[in-house]
């Protein structure tokens, strides 16, 4: 057998003419699926089936550059973060990125860590590689970005920006009411970082709700969390420092999950059982809230439907449409293990002597 015969012809790569004759389509036709375009919504959906089934059975990949020459257009967007740990970043940034990349868009991702130098560098940096918008993430911005921009967990009225925000006073409502149905009086409270986004909005929100329910939010009961990370070690040490004080109290609202975590840790290095002595609720309800041990109680950021609006609202502008300046979304609390009863009233007596929260301190 000779060399020639024994060689294998290359396979031509498939383009997007060979695919839509494969199908017996046009090209328009696979091309507004396989795009996401809005017309995609009038083929019938055995056709977009058939589509998306014979691009991956052809390994069919869209040229992106020829896509972006024809249109005149990057199809990119810059995503600004803190972080993008376990947290409630890493939730939104997986799926925004779902989104956009089902929508046919591509992404470029830059985390900030909250520097200010940074926060003035990056859009530069994104924009040299021809972004058409921004999403921000729990991020301050104190001024708008160059390019349509979307925030989520954006408090601020800025030109050219759209916030995607929780409905905080709903949050505090359902947190509050909570513990108050338990018979919880005496509430500790951790207020968040001052260069966290949604900081100030959900204490303003705490206030009025606690009034509304006839709870006093007490200075002594009010803990400020100050370090800079996404990990259970934010609430640690302040729940700790604060446990040294001996104040009376039955129940901690925390500012989100992690801080929440490390104060139950604290809790229970100190002798205190979660929830028989002191209820905990957190915020947020990260991946990670229904394994602790006590399973934790947290408001649910609906972060899907949160990072879906904000990808999509974006695109919208991109694409001529007029979009709101203010997108609001509505919390949830899920009910787990880290609440319970309060103790009886007059267990409160018993261990102020010794600065624990109630008798049922263990040893």
């Amino acid at each position: 057998m000779s060399r020639r015969a024994g060689k294998a012809k290359p396979v031509p790569a498939i383009n997007l003419k060979s695919l839509a004759a494969y199908l017996n389509l046009t090209p328009g036709t696979v091309s507004v699926v396989l795009n996401g375009v809005p017309r995609a919504s009038e083929i019938p959906k055995k056709t977009q089936e058939r589509i998306f089934a014979a691009a991956h059975k052809l390994n069919y990949r869209p040229n992106h550059v020829a896509i972006t020459l024809k249109k005149k257009r990057s199809l990119t967007v810059g995503i600004l973060a803190p972080e993008i740990s376990e947290g409630y970043g890493a939730l939104l940034l997986n799926a925004i990125g779902e989104y956009l990349i089902g929508h046919g868009y591509f992404y470029f991702m830059a985390t900030h860590d909250r520097r200010p130098d940074l926060l003035k560098k990056y859009p530069r940096i994104l924009m040299e590689r021809s972004i058409e918008g921004f999403i921000v993430i729990d991020t301050a911005l104190d001024s708008p970005l160059p390019l349509p921009t979307v925030a989520i967990s954006g408090h601020t009225t800025l030109p050219n920006v759209t916030n995607v925000i929780l409905d905080h006073d709903r949050a505090a409502t359902l947190t509050l009411r909570h513990l108050a149905e338990l018979g919880h009086r005496r509430i500790a409270f951790m207020k968040g970082q001052p260069f966290s986004a949604d900081s100030t909005e959900r204490w303003k929100a705490i206030l009025p709700a606690a009034a509304r329910l006839g709870l006093k939010v007490l200075p002594e009961l009010t803990l400020q969390l100050t370090m800079n990370t996404f990990s259970p070690e934010v609430g640690y040490p302040v729940m700790r420092e604060f446990l040294t004080k001996q104040k009376e109290f039955t129940a901690l609202v925390a500012y989100n999950d992690f801080s929440a975590i490390g104060a139950v840790r604290s809790l229970r290095e100190a002798g205190f059982r979660v929830p028989q002595d002191v209820s905990v609720v957190g915020f947020d309800d990260v991946n990670s809230a229904a394994y602790q041990n006590p399973s934790l109680t947290t408001v649910r950021q609906p972060w899907e439907k949160m990072a879906h609006l904000a990808a999509q609202t974006l695109l919208d502008r991109l694409n001529g449409k007029r979009v709101p300046k203010e997108v609001r979304v509505e919390p949830e609390l899920v009910v787990r293990e880290s609440t319970g009863t309060c103790p009886e009233c007059s267990s409160h007596h018993a261990s102020h002597a010794t600065g624990a929260p109630h008798r049922n301190r263990t040893t």
